[in-house]
């Protein structure tokens, strides 16, 4: 585009009376920016009409000197065909910078240290010279459009409550949905169950299931569409355009996917030893129980004792909690009591776990005379004797053992697990294993994924959906639950975690908005979370392509397939936009229409390098703009204070950092360089889930760039920043300063 600049700073919050507005508009003018207009408030109407009618007059590009771009968003948002650059005066210089009255006998009253107010204006200054470079660099986004026409369908695959739930309100919604059903029947473990606990006030009395009316409803709604006995043979293509094929023949296309298969219980194979499982056919799961219940199997019982947490929270089996376990053996404590008031039930408990109003449940069953007794870690012995067995357990309350005699049932309460397959990613591309032992960690990674799948996708990554190690399906669990790291594809209901009736059914109707929003985000060539309404996506000069498999091996969302010579083949569509494949290109090939590898190192050799012997230190700080972004705002406003030598650059994700970044910025003069990310490791935050991890393992690879360089280092540090680490930032950045103002010394590249 041929950008017709305009620049405009703000004097409001202090920043008119902090920092020279003439000098600046110097640099601005020098950095290529355009001419430069100040006013007492941009975010005022009258500052926004000063820009306005400077856009009516031509201009399509347009710097604003404020305060952070992740405020007033609205308010600086002038369409998609201009261009906007924010520059953060006010968090990033103004607030975050102190200086001190002057020190001296000649000072005059309120004289302020002029070296410091120097510091502050050179921080402005460069910040202005990093923006000319970024905008020189960008271009206005171009969104991705289908070839084909795009597929509006959503497919829901599994038809238990979660399934049809999601089926229901997609449908309701106004979205066509295709319905997929292994077995004969909708319905599910719901379909299994003889009642629910209560959903409703006053939360004291068992309910139906209403599966009935729910499968006739969706039966007779002519937006979905059902087919039972089947299972998914193959699903190929991206959002907007995904192509299945059924193991009964049918095919058909989809804009987005809902996987809601559900739960499978706990094997209780795996308690032989610690609950006595298969000695006696009186030795029953929770499920069982159910089922008995349900073909209304509960005469003749005058004994039964309920074993919690049989397999859940326990390292040995399942090491979280199942969340339904207790309720469940509530309501069938509950179901022996309603056949026989004067049955011995027992619970035996670690901890009662009847969250909300659950709790009036516990205290129903209670009124009805079941006994609840906390056991401690230890599992309860069960034996049988003379026909009917026996459970002996310490009872934590009364501090003794306890025995119960005389039972007619033992029902252990065994956990959820997902019903997906559990997938274990390949280790990150091995740097620092030699290429064989690699290869080797890699197979046996793969062998360790199950031979099934629900989806079948045909994806270079593999046919299932990545997984935790509990084969739930992975996703950002606080701030995108329903999200997988398949675009377009969403969990819901107990595939995705324990959960109980009611929680499935909100959750269902959750994935149902997002499996909309994928659709609309992709009909507009926008990009889905993090990056919510982004247009730009990656773009591959493949003339310089050396078949490296980076890209497609460390994309964390399986965005990129390959051909038979290991050319990638990029699906714009399933692509959240964070960079990893530029960050991991080693011939730099990959760009955004405004997030390149040049753009970046441009603006990091913008920065003005004073001579050594001036001991102003530069450090370039690369900040992942999910996380440490906003800690950094956030600190700043507190009042916390730090360094001027350091500038922020704002990074998609620490995982689109290109190792030639950190050799440009040292050989440019830098002194450092920090790289603040996102926690890493099993409980991640990183937005875009590999990328800080990605960084952290490249990272690893810069001793030998500065080697080298003859550079030290202690030049280069990572550090994770979550976004409540507002105290911990100042101390990184001083202590780092110090550190190379006071023991490793100023760049030598300085002046070169």
């Amino acid at each position: 585009m041929d950008k017709n600049i305009a620049s405009y700073l703000c004097k409001g919050c202090g920043l008119g009376e902090a920092l020279d507005f003439e000098s600046l508009a110097e640099v601005i003018d020098e950095a290529g920016l355009g001419e430069t207009k100040e006013h007492e408030a941009l975010c005022s109407p009258e500052g926004l009409e000063l820009i306005k009618a400077d856009i009516a007059g031509g201009v399509n590009t347009v710097c604003i000197g404020a305060c952070s771009s992740r405020v007033k968003t609205d308010e600086f948002n002038f369409g998609r065909e201009v261009l906007v650059e924010r520059i953060s005066l006010r968090e990033q210089v103004l607030y975050c910078t102190e200086v001190p009255p002057a020190e001296g006998d000649d000072v005059e009253e309120g004289q302020l240290d002029a070296e410091a107010l120097e510091n502050r204006q050179m921080l402005a200054e460069d910040y202005f010279r990093m923006a000319g470079a970024k905008v020189a660099a960008s271009e206005l986004p171009e969104p991705f459009q289908l070839e084909e026409e795009m597929a509006t369908d959503i497919m829901v695959v599994g038809g238990g409550i979660a399934g049809m739930t999601a089926a229901k309100e997609a449908a309701a919604a106004g979205s066509r949905v295709i319905l997929v059903e292994k077995e004969a029947q909708l319905g599910g473990f719901l379909g299994k169950m003889a009642k629910l606990s209560p959903q409703k006030p006053p939360y004291a009395e068992l309910e139906d299931t209403g599966v009935a009316e729910l499968v006739a409803e969706l039966e007779a709604d002519d937006q979905v569409t059902i087919y039972t006995g089947v299972t998914v043979d193959k699903t190929e293509g991206a959002p907007g355009n995904f192509d299945v094929t059924l193991s009964g023949g049918q095919s058909f296309r989809a804009g987005a996917i809902i996987q809601a298969t559900g739960w499978i219980p706990y094997d209780p194979e795996n308690l032989k030893e610690d609950l006595a499982w298969g000695t006696s056919d009186k030795i029953i799961t929770n499920v069982m129980m159910e089922e008995k219940a349900k073909s209304g199997d509960l005469a003749g019982l005058d004994a039964v004792a309920f074993i919690q947490c049989a397999g859940s929270r326990d390292e040995n089996h399942l090491p979280y909690c199942s969340a339904f376990c207790c309720l469940a053996s509530i309501k069938q404590a509950i179901y022996v009591k309603e056949q026989n008031p004067e049955a011995a039930v027992f619970v035996v408990y670690k901890d009662v776990r009847t969250t909300g109003q659950t709790e009036d449940v516990y205290r129903a069953a209670q009124r009805a005379g079941v006994v609840f007794i906390r056991r401690d870690e230890d599992y309860p012995s069960i034996t049988e004797e003379g026909g009917k067995l026996v459970v002996e357990t310490t009872d934590m309350l009364i501090n003794d053992t306890v025995r119960l005699e005389e039972l007619d049932l033992v029902v252990l309460a065994t956990g959820m697990v997902p019903n997906n397959p559990r997938v274990v990613d390949p280790p990150l591309i091995p740097f620092e294993v030699p290429e064989e032992e690699g290869k080797k960690m890699i197979a046996e990674a793969k062998a360790q994924c199950e031979d099934w799948s629900v989806l079948n996708l045909q994806y270079r990554q593999g046919p299932n959906l990545p997984t935790i190690k509990y084969k739930m399906p992975d996703s950002h669990f606080v701030c995108f639950p329903y999200e997988t790291r398949r675009t377009g594809i969403y969990s819901a209901g107990c595939v995705r975690r324990p959960m109980r009736v009611g929680q499935v059914v909100e959750d269902a109707t959750g994935a149902a908005l997002k499996a909309i929003q994928a659709i609309y985000a992709t009909s507009k060539g926008r990009a889905v979370h993090p990056r919510s309404g982004d247009e730009t996506f990656p773009e591959f000069q493949m003339t310089r392509c050396t078949q490296c498999k980076r890209c497609t091996e460390e994309c964390p969302f399986g965005a990129i397939n390959e051909d038979a010579d290991a050319n990638p083949l990029p699906n714009p569509t399933r692509c959240r936009r964070c960079g990893v494949c530029m960050g991991a290109c080693p011939e730099r090939i990959i760009s955004f229409k405004n997030y390149s590898v040049g753009q970046i190192g441009d603006m990091i050799k913008g920065m003005d390098i004073p001579d050594e012997d001036e001991e102003k230190p530069r450090v370039a700080v690369l900040v992942c703009e999910n996380d440490a972004l906003p800690a950094i705002d956030m600190a700043a406003r507190q009042g916390a204070k730090w360094s001027p030598f350091v500038r922020f650059i704002p990074v998609r994700c620490l995982g689109s950092v290109n190792l030639v970044w950190i050799a440009d910025a040292l050989s440019a003069g830098v002194d450092g360089v920090i790289l603040f990310g996102c926690r890493r490791g099993e409980d991640y935050q990183c937005h875009f889930v590999r990328g800080s991890e990605l960084a952290n393992v490249r990272m690893s690879k810069i001793a030998e760039t500065l080697q080298r360089l003859a550079l030290e280092e202690e030049r280069v540090l990572v550090e994770e920043i979550s976004i409540n680490d507002l105290e911990k930032i100042p101390t990184v950045i001083n202590d780092f300063v110090e550190t190379i103002v006071d023991d490793i010394g100023m760049n030598p590249f300085k002046g070169f």
